[in-house]
């Protein structure tokens, strides 16, 4: 057993308690099958990302926690999808295309919905935004998204937001290092 294995065992995460689950939302485009390919190790990347459809599953590890992911399409006709997964999640990741100016106000309705969901309301989750795309030409800042999203009126969850380009990895770690010490902060608050 390594020195990482230990560490999460004796946190009570991954391990014997089983990975964290970890929504992948945001809408079409944004870049969440990409960045969930860009947190594998190097060796199980794929050269290329297709879209998903569905949904599809996945996994990572960060700070001693492992994540199971669950990337569920973004298009209209999937986003339907997401609610069967709110009530075993422990976390959501939401992506968005910061130089997709148009659509902010749809990725803003989408992640109101969900927060406003029986099964997500009032729990305390950690939400991770990733402003993706962050290297585009008239990409949004960080604050610009999170101002765009009104991620100031969120007060049951803690939120982060980091801006992220998922091709390059760029932001990646340390929005996900912010995500795994959220939760394992919460595991051992409820010891």
């Amino acid at each position: 057993m390594g020195l990482l294995d230990k560490l999460s065992a004796w946190l009570g995460v991954g391990g014997a308690r089983g990975p964290v689950t970890v929504l992948v939302l945001g809408l079409d485009n944004s870049g969440k099958s990409t960045l969930l390919n860009a947190l594998r190790p190097e060796e199980q990347r794929l050269p290329s990302t297709v879209p998903t459809v569905a949904q599809q599953q996945d996994s990572f590890q960060s700070g001693g926690v492992s994540f199971s992911a669950w990337d569920v399409s973004g298009a209209p006709r999937h986003r339907a999808l997401w609610e069967r997964h709110y009530r075993r999640a422990h976390a959501v990741i939401f992506v968005v295309d910061s130089a997709d100016h148009l659509r902010l106000v749809v990725a803003r309705e989408e992640l109101e919905l969900m927060l406003a969901h029986p099964d997500m309301s009032g729990r305390w989750l950690p939400l991770l935004v990733l402003a993706n795309k962050s290297d585009a030409p008239h990409a949004l800042t960080p604050a610009q998204v999170a101002a765009a999203l009104g991620l100031e009126r969120i007060a049951d969850k803690p939120w982060h937001i980091c801006a992220s380009n998922a091709i390059s990895g760029a932001g990646l770690s340390d929005g996900v290092a912010w995500l795994a010490r959220q939760v394992r902060d919460t595991l051992r608050s409820r010891r």
